[in-house]
């Protein structure tokens, strides 16, 4: 698979290709950070001892957060002038707590045009050290064609 400028496109897209891994590790720092910048004040993701209280092993990355993953790794791979369309199946299987990596990975399942669209569904999941964590879900990307780009550099 080759890249102009950082940015993939649909010709350079493989059915069974690997989205490359993203980790993200989760210091305590960086929980505090991410929920303040989230407005998501529960304790449960910034206060070890008060997750504890509720049955968590420790304080961990709420829902935005780790969404938030999914969409890095995907847009790492896409390029800027790729488009989400969808995102499903995301589910949070087990916490990802303080100390712990989470580690965000995908496959590309199936390529297609529809609509004068050209799309990608990516198979998307994190794992940490308890295996996965969240997913496995779908992610469909519009992407940009060399076609396109020809066609408007060309006028």
């Amino acid at each position: 698979m080759s890249m102009i400028n950082n940015q993939l496109y649909w010709e350079d897209v493989t059915e069974g290709d690997k989205v490359p891994s993203v980790e993200f590790p989760l210091s305590i720092y960086r929980l505090v950070v991410e929920a303040g910048a989230n407005r998501d004040f529960n304790s449960i993701h910034h206060n070890s001892e008060y997750a504890r209280m509720t049955g968590a092993p420790e304080m961990y990355a709420n829902n935005v957060f780790l969404q938030g993953m999914w969409e890095k790794t995907v847009r790492e791979f896409i390029g800027l002038e790729g488009k989400f369309k969808s995102l499903k199946g995301f589910r949070i299987k087990t916490f990802n707590t303080a100390g712990d990596t989470v580690v965000t990975k995908g496959t590309v399942k199936k390529k297609w045009q529809e609509n004068g669209e050209n799309l990608i569904e990516m198979e998307v999941w994190s794992e940490n050290s308890k295996g996965v964590s969240v997913g496995p879900g779908s992610v469909v990307a519009v992407l940009p064609s060399k076609e396109q780009l020809e066609k408007t550099t060309s006028k």
